[in-house]
């Protein structure tokens, strides 16, 4: 299911707050309603984010009644400086950001031909991303056996990308090549990604799928009901993967009970330049935590703590799955290593 689309100077992108129970379809205009969905969560997910940013400054791009080259490239800094603000963990804004500014920067020509060039390269970006998300899953399906069962957390599916997803991409890609698997779907808590999100996905696609609160993980690898973990990431820098709350919890759960706990996500996630310290964890707020919907489950005025994401050190990590390949612990970090210095 394609998650997003560039329609003559609007986007349509699905609001996933509203899922599963309603599919909604929403019509973005500039790229301040762009940042607020991505600020709110209506669109989400690292790889989508990025796209949807690139598509953000298509959009200032397609509108803009700029005449001189240097006011074009003043609204798109401008622009850009909005969504950098939007959400701070996941690479993949940043990457994009950059993407379309350099784009922009380097195309030749009137005013005209700048918008061009800035729209091709997000709708580029789009292409690419399905692209990359096809190979994710031919490679990491190697890695699935027939009958296994697969533990996931949050979403990374097609609603986390442009299509086909990452860790999904994967479950897809055996599912199709006829390995009878099924899929363990933890909740995802506060947000509840997992089950509605993930959970919906797979129904959807007819591949066998359990839902699990979050606290059962460590549970059902004890009475050894999971064969492989496979997550998404944010941000995968030098020493470790930043991704979902709890995938830290996880991937100890599953070096403790001997169970592969894989990563998949494209290049663009990775951040050669940091560690984990380096790195700011996004705060949210209060209510997602003390309110399931619109309900209140937590006491008034009770103090709360509500990162979005936590970091898993590698040493956790048996391989990371992107485009190019399978890599183990090992080869990830020569491979970012060597990326770092070439910066």
């Amino acid at each position: 299911m394609r998650t997003i689309e560039w329609r003559d100077g609007v986007v349509v992108t699905i609001d996933q707050s509203a899922l599963p129970n309603k599919e909604i379809w929403m019509t973005i205009e500039d790229c301040k309603e762009m940042a607020s969905a991505i600020k709110e969560m209506r669109l989400r997910g690292a790889p989508l984010i990025g796209v949807a940013v690139a598509y953000g400054m298509a959009l200032t791009a397609y509108h803009s009644k700029a005449k001189r080259r240097d006011t074009f490239l003043k609204e798109l800094e401008e622009t850009a400086e909005t969504l950098r603000k939007t959400r701070p963990t996941a690479v993949n804004l940043f990457w994009a950001v950059e993407r379309i500014l350099s784009r922009a920067k380097e195309a030749r020509g009137d005013i005209e031909a700048l918008r061009q060039a800035v729209i091709n390269e997000a709708q580029k970006m789009a292409d690419e991303d399905i692209e990359v998300n096809r190979r994710i899953g031919k490679h990491g399906s190697s890695l699935i056996a027939y009958g296994d069962v697969i533990l996931t957390h949050c979403n990374a599916g097609s609603l986390a990308t442009v299509d086909h997803g990452t860790a999904l991409a994967i479950i897809r890609a055996a599912w199709e090549e006829g390995k009878r698997i099924n899929v363990v779907v933890d909740e995802t808590r506060p947000m509840l990604q997992g089950a509605r999100l993930t959970a919906y996905e797979l129904m959807r696609d007819g591949i066998p799928v359990t839902l699990i609160t979050d606290n059962m993980a460590g549970y059902l690898m004890f009475k050894g009901l999971v064969n492989k973990v496979i997550v998404g990431a944010d941000r995968i820098v030098r020493d470790a993967v930043i991704n979902k709350i709890g995938t830290y919890t996880v991937a100890v759960l599953a070096h403790e009970h001997r169970v592969p706990f894989y990563v998949a996500a494209p290049i663009s996630t990775f951040d050669p330049s940091h560690r984990a310290r380096d790195i700011i964890i996004e705060e949210r707020k209060p209510e997602e935590v003390t309110h399931i919907g619109l309900e209140r489950i937590a006491p008034q005025d009770v103090r709360v703590i509500n990162p979005a994401f936590d970091i898993t050190p590698l040493k956790y990590v048996e391989a990371i799955i992107c485009e190019e390949g399978v890599m183990s612990r090992q080869n990830f970090k020569r491979y970012i290593e060597k990326q770092a210095l070439e910066r």
